[in-house]
């Protein structure tokens, strides 16, 4: 039973490591508040502050693998944080691969 509450702790990706009890007895509220999405998108430098984090989720800008995700309460699972990104038609995404000189008229439409 132990077993598996490290391995939903991990796969969550409130604990470092699945081996070792003693980290489920640390698991805190902030935790939690680590793994929301505009959390996660800070990390990864896709917003500067977490409040501009959430306005960017809630007008529909991020999807988290091949779903739009409108909520900013939502958990980025340990797998699913690699496929935090802008939505295809956002208008973010085309002033990143403008700024970037990645942008290709085909793919994004205009």
């Amino acid at each position: 039973m132990s077993a598996l509450l490290l391995e939903k702790l991990y796969v969550m990706g409130l604990i470092a490591t699945r081996w070792d009890l003693s980290h489920a007895q640390k698991v805190t509220a902030s935790c939690f508040c680590r793994r929301r999405l505009p959390v996660v998108m800070v990390r990864n430098k896709m917003s500067e502050t977490i409040k501009d984090a959430t306005k960017l989720i809630q007008q529909g800008h991020v999807r988290v693998g091949v779903e739009m995700v409108k909520d900013p309460a939502f958990l980025v699972t340990r797998s699913l944080e690699d496929f935090v990104t802008w939505v295809d038609g956002s208008a973010i995404k085309r002033h990143v691969m403008e700024y970037n000189d990645m942008r290709d008229d085909y793919d994004l439409g205009s």
